[in-house]
């Protein structure tokens, strides 16, 4: 009895399990969707393979000094940029992105890696001090962290992980306890911009909405008529921007907006996942007899969208049971979060919330249609050994800080 009551003080079964279930959905998933496929059937046995290696890693990492993790925050962050800046020079396109470096037959993904690189890079500078973070000084060097990785990124151009960058620096800025004003401040040049895409009425509401907010915040005529002339620009900068962006980038936020557009191009994952997602009923279709799924309908099922295999083949209620795995999973890593007395590594476990959290948020957005397809893969569940490895290194930083939580308190 006394050594189970170790195992459980020492290791959170909470936090593991649950990856592990998830993990091995993705794999009944990847395996019926590739069983069929020439070209892909062999990428079950690579991401078994790539699953011992992350397991691997989450012990290893689960066993470092906590302390570890601060020390290693500037040069992670600095190689995550180094290799941003080796694939734009010598990357694979790999769909439209230059975002793969291939070593022989192998091949991984920088940005993936930089993500954890950032969190702890903002995490050690947000944590110098106890005090919130009010100034604009600081505010504007913790957006220089994180917004140059997501330049590089764009550069490849990989517009989903952008956005995923972009909710790590906003989530983490809230969890250090920046003011209202500063939170408005960072966010509403981001809100005008993406109003500005949806057309000019949208766009006039939306600075309608900054003018009454600077009003109630009531601050002096010229820093108000600054901010106002600031997200007006965002809003004019967001055509721009939008030019800038690959072809199948912009018709796939235009197939967001009317996927029925183009049915046979752009908008065709999403009718086709809608259609798999649907067919499989209550208790779906039942493994390896999705229709959706054997017959191919959508291409590279297997990674971004594995979860229509789910939906299709296990039903209702196999994507519920995944749904609330994922549910219970974020809320456990809030609570290491919420107990986590060292401010870095509560920094560092929200960091590493937000991208379980933003992932899970858009591709399941994507595959039922209320968010554009924008190349976001579930996590422990869709194809891609570099996902699988950053992801079960970041669930053994969070199961380090369950070990060592009394060491804070």
């Amino acid at each position: 009895m006394r050594i189970d009551y170790n195992i459980k003080d020492k290791f959170d079964f909470g936090l593991f399990l649950p990856a592990l279930f998830l993990f091995g959905f993705g794999l009944a998933a990847i395996y019926s969707s590739t069983v069929n496929n020439v070209i892909a059937h062999e990428n079950f046995q690579k991401q078994v393979i790539w699953g011992v290696i992350a397991l691997s890693l989450f012990f290893i990492t689960y066993s470092l000094p906590a302390n570890l993790f601060k020390s290693i925050a500037v040069p992670s962050y600095l190689i995550s940029l180094g290799l941003l800046i080796a694939v734009l020079l010598i990357g694979k396109h790999v769909s439209g992105s230059k975002s793969w470096i291939m070593i022989g037959s192998t091949g991984f993904q920088p940005s993936e890696f930089a993500k954890l690189g950032t969190i702890l890079a903002i995490a050690a500078y947000l944590s110098r001090n106890n005090t919130d973070i009010d100034s604009f000084k600081d505010i504007l060097f913790t957006l220089a962290i994180g917004v140059t990785p997501i330049l590089l990124i764009l550069l490849e151009p990989d517009m989903g992980t952008s956005i995923v960058f972009i909710c790590i620096i906003l989530i983490m800025f809230f969890w250090k306890g920046i003011s209202s004003f500063s939170l408005f401040v960072v966010l509403s040049p981001a809100f005008v911009a993406i109003s500005a895409i949806f057309g000019l009425t949208y766009f006039i509401i939306a600075l309608i909405l900054v003018l009454i907010f600077l009003i109630v915040f009531k601050k002096n005529l010229f820093f108000s008529a600054s901010i106002f002339a600031f997200n007006l620009s965002s809003g004019f900068f967001a055509d721009y921007v939008f030019r800038a962006l690959s072809p199948h980038q912009q018709k796939r936020i235009q197939s967001f907006l009317d996927p029925m557009a183009d049915p046979l191009g752009s908008g065709y994952n999403t009718i086709q996942a809608k259609v798999a997602i649907g067919s499989g009923g209550l208790t779906g279709k039942g493994f390896l007899a999705g229709n959706q799924t054997q017959l191919q309908f959508i291409p590279e099922q297997w990674t971004d969208f594995a979860f229509c295999v789910i939906g299709e083949e296990f039903g209702f209620i196999g994507s519920i049971i995944v749904i609330s795995i994922f549910l219970y999973l974020l809320l456990r890593i809030l609570k290491i979060t919420y107990n986590t007395k060292d401010e870095f590594l509560s920094l560092v476990a929200i960091g590493i919330l937000s991208v379980y959290l933003i992932h899970f948020v858009i591709n399941l957005g994507m595959v039922v249609g209320i968010l554009p397809v924008i190349g976001i893969p579930l996590p422990f569940i869709s194809y891609g050994g570099s996902s699988l490895i950053v992801n079960m290194f970041m669930l053994g930083i969070l199961a380090n800080l369950y070990r060592t939580r009394k060491n804070y308190t």
